[in-house]
C-alpha cells in the first residue's frame, strides 16, 4: 500500500510564498516521476510541475519562473517551492506520483490535495 501526504498549502497575500511537500511511503521499489497538480473551482486539474528520477522538469507555462519542483535523493518526497504567487494560482494543489512497488507493479498515486489561497 502506498500513501503520499501533502502538506504545506495555506493562506498567502498576492506576492508571497508557499513550499508544499509530499512525502511517498509504502512498499515502494522506485517512483518516476513525481509531481504537482492543481484543480481550480469550476476548471479541470492540471499539471503544474513535474520531475523524473533523473532530475529533468517540467513545467506548465504560466508557473514558469515563479515555481520550482524539487525531490529529496531517495526521490521519496517531492517539493514544490511557489514564489511570486498570484489570486489565479488558487486552488487545490495534488501531488501524483508513478510508484512501482515490490509486489504489484506500477501504478498512479494521489495525495488528499492541499488548498492553496492567494489573495489579500
Amino acid at each position: 500500500q502506498v500513501q503520499l501526504v501533502e502538506s504545506g498549502g495555506g493562506l498567502v497575500q498576492p506576492g508571497g510564498s508557499l513550499r508544499l511537500s509530499c512525502a511517498a511511503s509504502g512498499s515502494i521499489f522506485s517512483i518516476n516521476p513525481m509531481g504537482w497538480y492543481r484543480q481550480a473551482p469550476g476548471k479541470e486539474r492540471e499539471l503544474v510541475a513535474a520531475i523524473t528520477s533523473g532530475g529533468d522538469t517540467n513545467y506548465a507555462d504560466s508557473v514558469k519562473g515563479r515555481f520550482t519542483i524539487s525531490s529529496n535523493s531517495a526521490m521519496n518526497t517531492v517539493y514544490l517551492q511557489m514564489n511570486s504567487l498570484k489570486p489565479e494560482d488558487t486552488a487545490v494543489y495534488y501531488c501524483n506520483a508513478d510508484v512501482t512497488t515490490y509486489y504489484s507493479g506500477t501504478s498512479s498515486y494521489w495525495g488528499q490535495g492541499t488548498q492553496v489561497t492567494v489573495s489579500s
